[in-house]
């Protein structure tokens, strides 16, 4: 089953041709598939609008946030309600077409992928919206190595299990794709058909850009320095302290130079050259960079003890549970069941993703 989970922010005009493709999609390919309208706080009657589909078709299904809380969340409760194998994403403002659908499922059969993200390739937004973002995604593609012709895209479609491993906040909805990258799983793209807009007004400003910018830069911390933060803040001191000390050793040396000269005129007085204030005040950014690596090292221990900081594709042979929670064996472990008789319908549990 798929689940095609769309996030819904003052698009009431559009919902109906968005499910009336939606399922002459489903009928054509013959796909089962659930659609997921998420309601982030609008107030132009959307909700009213998905309570009428819902109404009408037992695929449709509604949640309602009280208040605008942005893409990211809209996603998030999406994915928690989503049961299908397969999850796409696409926007509610009928520019994503519904009928590119088949060839993600393609692609991701024949490629063996499990993030496939749509590429705009012929974009129909003037051109202030374009070229900030097409310089977004190399910038994004240079820092993660996540190479994306357009990482805005919402359109997407994910394995069930990626999105079981990922959390999203903020503005990281359009970031997906570079933390399962980061998690090992396989990611690819496919262009698409991006079509005018018809009804509604675009809900994203240049302030998107910004907050795009900063999220770069705390997905690439994330994603390169989560489990170890002090790898990067205290490299960035050790850095500092290597100026400061420098810069302090160089002064140091040519005031005693200075003092071995017969000419009292010569004489070097540290207060008067600038080198020695940037000297000192780079060892004190080198202190609070260690610092605070310390500190980002001391909350990643506590508050990540229950993060599993790896992701396995498959399993061979037999775990038993002792195995699975890391319970030594001895006389506390959990002896493992006995195998079923034969001819019997117990139908094992299957083992955790």
């Amino acid at each position: 089953m798929l689940s095609v989970v769309i996030p819904v922010y003052e698009e009431v005009e559009t919902l109906a041709p968005l499910h009336a493709e939606l399922d002459e999609v489903a009928r054509g390919h013959g796909l089962e598939l659930e659609i997921i309208l998420v309601d982030d706080g609008s107030n132009d009657g959307s909700w009213s609008e998905i309570e009428r589909l819902a109404a009408r078709d037992t695929r449709v299904r509604g949640i309602r946030f009280r208040r605008n809380f942005g893409k990211a969340a809209a996603l998030s409760a999406g994915f928690e309600a989503a049961r299908g194998d397969v999850v796409f994403t696409l926007d509610a403002d009928l520019q994503d077409d519904p009928h590119e659908i088949p060839r993600f499922l393609a692609e991701m059969a024949t490629a063996k992928l499990d993030v496939v993200s749509g590429w705009k390739k012929v974009r129909h937004d003037p051109w202030h919206k374009v070229f900030p973002s097409r310089v977004f995604n190399w910038m994004v593609g240079f820092l993660t190595g996540v190479h994306l012709h357009d990482h805005n895209c919402g359109f997407k479609s994910y394995r069930r299990e990626v999105l079981g491993e990922l959390q999203l906040y903020g503005e990281l909805h359009r970031f997906v794709p570079v933390l399962a990258d980061a998690r090992g799983w396989k990611v690819g793209e496919i262009s698409i058909q991006h079509r005018p807009r018809r009804a509604g007004r675009s809900k994203y400003g240049f302030y998107r850009f910004v907050k795009g910018f900063l999220d770069l830069l705390t997905v690439y911390f994330l994603t390169g320095f989560g489990q170890r933060p002090q790898h990067l803040l205290g490299s960035l001191g050790l850095g500092c302290f290597l100026l400061g000390g420098g810069g302090i050793v160089t002064l140091t040396a040519l005031w005693i130079v200075s003092r071995l000269d017969i000419d009292p005129g010569n004489n070097l007085h540290l207060h008067e050259r600038a080198v020695f204030y940037y000297s000192i005040v780079a060892l004190l950014f080198g202190a609070q960079f260690l610092a605070a690596g310390f500190l980002a090292e001391l909350f990643t221990a506590f508050y990540r003890r229950d993060f599993v900081p790896y992701s396995i594709r498959e399993r061979a042979g037999t775990i038993d549970s002792a195995a699975r929670s890391g319970t030594p064996p001895g006389d506390n472990a959990i002896a493992p069941q006995a195998a079923d008789p034969p001819g019997s319908d117990r139908v094992a549990s299957p083992p955790p993703a």
